[in-house]
Parts: C-alpha cells; structure tokens; sequence
C-alpha cells in the first residue's frame, strides 16, 4: 500500500553555512564596524547563540539570519528565539533553539486536517512525524498538495513516497 512521511528535518549544514554567512555579512557591514558582534551554531545543542552590541543590532542580526536561511532552502519558522538578556559587558544575547520534529498539537492538527479531505487515506501519528497510506498516490498527491497550502508552525517535507 502506498504512503508517504510528513516530517520536519533540518540539515546542519545548511545551518552552519547560513550561520558562516551571516557572520560574513556582519564583518563586511558598516553598521556593524568596531562593535562586538557574535554568531555561534551550537551543533550539540541544536541552538544558534547571537551576541550583539545593542538591541537594533540584534534585530538586524535576526533578519540577516533570516535572510540567509531562506537563501540557504531553509524556513526561519524553526527557529524559536529565547529572551534577550544583558551580558557584563553591556551588549544583549539571545539563544535560538532550532526546532526540529513535528510536535503533539500540530501532528494532531494536521492529521484533523487530512481527515477533513475525506478522501481514502490514513494518517498516523508515529513520534515525532506523521505517515500518511492509502489504496492511491493520486489521493496521496492531493493530500501533500493540500498541506502545502495550509500555514503550520513548522516548516513540512514529505519523505519516503512509496
């Protein structure tokens, strides 16, 4: 019977490439000249930990990251940005947690959404990705062309179409 995975995978690379050129472009900004400016990909941890002299610059680092995971093939939606806090020396920091799986409530949502087509297919829950199986690929289409569509919380690839 056919079926296909609905899952939210991250590449690490692709992570630490779009961290390398955001640091890139913070090194040859005017802005950002003379100013203490930190960008770190916590591969371990999964957490990218920014470090900017002022408030502005940290926004202007967030939408430079932003800029390149999208240049990258990636959705900044998976990354979940923590509290600024102040450092001793006076500059703010802020961690951002990659978020990499699909949780409980949107797996639940999304297979709601699945039944909702009322088409011949089965979604099931299976820890953290959804697998979807049905008698037609032509049912299995419609369902990923449907879900591409709809707006998540986290970013979705459908895998393992067979």
């Amino acid at each position: 019977m056919p079926s296909f995975d609905i899952v939210n995978e991250i590449n690490a690379q692709e992570i630490d490439n779009a961290v390398n050129n955001t640091l890139k472009e913070v090194s040859t900004r005017y802005d950002f000249r003379g100013m203490h400016t930190e960008v770190r990909f916590a591969r371990k941890e999964n957490r990218i930990h920014i470090v900017a002299a002022e408030s502005m610059k940290m926004n202007a680092v967030r939408e430079m990251l932003a800029r390149h995971f999208i240049r990258r093939g990636l959705d900044p939606k998976v990354l979940e940005y923590g509290e600024e806090e102040g450092t001793s020396s006076g500059a703010v920091k802020v961690s951002a947690a990659i978020r990499e799986g699909i949780d409980r409530d949107t797996a639940k949502k999304i297979v709601k959404d699945i039944k909702d087509l009322k088409l011949k297919v089965q979604p099931a829950i299976q820890d953290n990705q959804v697998r979807v199986t049905g008698k037609k690929i032509d049912d299995l289409q419609e369902v990923i062309r449907v879900l591409k569509d709809k707006s998540y919380p986290v970013p979705l690839q459908f895998v393992n179409m067979k």
